[in-house]
């Protein structure tokens, strides 16, 4: 029992964001402004906004920027949830975040971005209906991210991009038998990402995103030193976008996010009970599938965007995973873009991902989500 209790303790801070919080493929976000979401997360090959930094640096020489481009919004994050039929606290999240990018001469292309990218959990007041009104667990964890980067148009058609991850790993976590205290760390890791012009109507994006290599989490109880090592997973994503007429975009992406790799079976330094000796969430790794249509209209553009990812919690493992209600699966999106002025713009989403309900293999124990994301940003470009 007390193994349990730390494994769904953990999971569940795995997957809680106090600030920054999308709708999400497994634990990790499927757009950081309105611009992309507005596209269901398909802007690997077509850059949307200068948060592309945070997607394919390579983007940033597709902006049509003079000189400079910055974007500032935030979100608001509304996931009903449930574990074994007890709703759980805090359904409201805001999720600032936002971008710069500098045209340095026709090639260099400099850029800086930051926001959250991944998060979600739960606060039961009962999970395992043993003492109601008695919180079993309580976990907060924030992931956020600094993204330094540049691109380089190698020639009219190709364009190389790189950029260097920093991230924030904040972590708390405290149920029946115990309780750790808020801790924070860093992290490291890079993206590579390239552009390609096939012609005037096809342009290809390809991007590899490296495991972000965090220090371990320590925990100093009275008991001694609990350790674990929770690092943010690779990724790597290819998408083409089409423009069939001027004023018409569709994109479609694919992308596969390595889960396994990091949250199939996590090793804890423990100095013994209640602490086990490893965590086995047994994530799998998940294929991402993604696309979008946007249609300028003067100066107005509406777009719309769907985002499917199987859930990398399969049902033997949901007994692990009480706290980590990550299944969502099916997102479809609704964005609005209005230029005020030359320089001027803002824009507008909305991401429905729908319910998903998951029950333990032989078992009782059942999670279910689904998730409401509004997004505003304003741009300006110059």
């Amino acid at each position: 029992m007390n193994k349990n209790y730390i494994s769904v303790a953990v999971a569940a801070a795995v997957l809680t964001l106090a600030h920054n919080a999308h709708a999400t493929n497994g634990d990790q976000m499927i757009a950081t402004s309105a611009a992309q979401a507005g596209m269901g997360g398909a802007t690997v090959a077509q850059a949307q906004d200068a948060l592309t930094v945070l997607v394919n640096p390579a983007g940033m020489a597709d902006l049509d920027i003079k000189d400079v481009r910055f974007d500032l919004g935030f979100g608001v994050l509304n996931p009903p949830r449930e574990v074994n039929g007890n709703e759980s606290d805090s359904d409201w999240y805001m999720m600032p975040g936002g971008g710069a990018v500098f045209n340095v001469n026709d090639r260099l292309f400099l850029g800086m971005a930051l926001g959250g990218v991944a998060g979600m959990g739960v606060n039961v007041a009962d999970i395992n209906g043993v003492t109601a009104g008695t919180p079993p667990m309580v976990t907060t964890k924030q992931v956020f991210r600094f993204t330094p980067a540049a691109a380089y148009k190698v020639n009219d058609a190709l364009t190389l991009g790189a950029s260097l991850n920093i991230a924030n790993q904040s972590l708390a976590m405290a149920n029946a038998n115990f309780s750790l205290p808020q801790n924070q760390q860093f992290g490291f890791g890079a993206t590579l990402g390239a552009t390609y012009k096939i012609n005037p109507k096809l342009q290809a994006g390809l991007v590899w995103t490296s495991k972000t290599d965090m220090a371990d989490m320590e925990y100093y109880t009275t008991a001694g030193t609990v350790s674990f090592d929770m690092d943010m997973p690779a990724s790597v994503a290819f998408g083409l976008a089409f423009k069939p007429m001027p004023g018409l975009l569709v994109e479609a992406d694919i992308k596969r996010i390595f889960f396994n790799d990091v949250m199939d079976r996590i090793t804890v330094t423990t100095p013994g009970a209640p602490y086990p000796s490893a965590l086995t969430f047994g994530w799998d790794d998940q294929t991402v599938y993604s696309i979008g249509v946007k249609k300028d209209m003067g100066p107005m553009a509406i777009s719309v965007g769907y985002n499917y990812g199987k859930s990398p919690i399969g049902a033997e493992d949901v007994t692990s995973n009480l706290g980590s209600t990550a299944i969502v699966e099916h997102h479809l999106s609704f964005g609005l873009t209005r230029k005020f002025s030359d320089k001027v713009s803002g824009s507008f989403a909305y991401t429905h991902a729908f319910e998903n309900e998951l029950t333990q293999s032989g078992g009782t124990n059942t999670i279910k989500i689904s998730q409401n994301q509004y997004n505003m940003n304003i741009a300006y470009k110059f």
